[in-house]
């Protein structure tokens, strides 16, 4: 759980997610509503992944990436049961 909330922590990670909860995307597609180099962006992801927060799966040449909504769910039951 904690690999979620410092993935979360990070304003351009929370972009990224919001991105993703649209449509999946490669890395070039996210990259370019950034003012960031491609390396930049690649830890980004490199950091959501290892949160469990998105997917991703080789399509031709390109890495496509998926928001996981199985694990956003868990967070938010999670959390809720911290409400009395």
């Amino acid at each position: 759980m904690n690999s979620i909330f410092k993935a979360l922590n990070d304003e351009t990670r929370r972009e990224i997610i919001e991105l993703l909860k649209d449509r999946d995307m490669n890395a070039g597609q996210i990259a370019e509503r950034f003012n960031m180099s491609k390396p930049s962006i690649s830890h980004h992801l490199d950091i959501l992944k290892r949160a469990d927060l998105i997917t991703s799966e080789k399509k031709g040449q390109f890495i496509e990436y998926s928001l996981n909504t199985t694990i956003l769910e868990d967070l938010v039951n999670w959390i809720m049961t911290l409400k009395k």
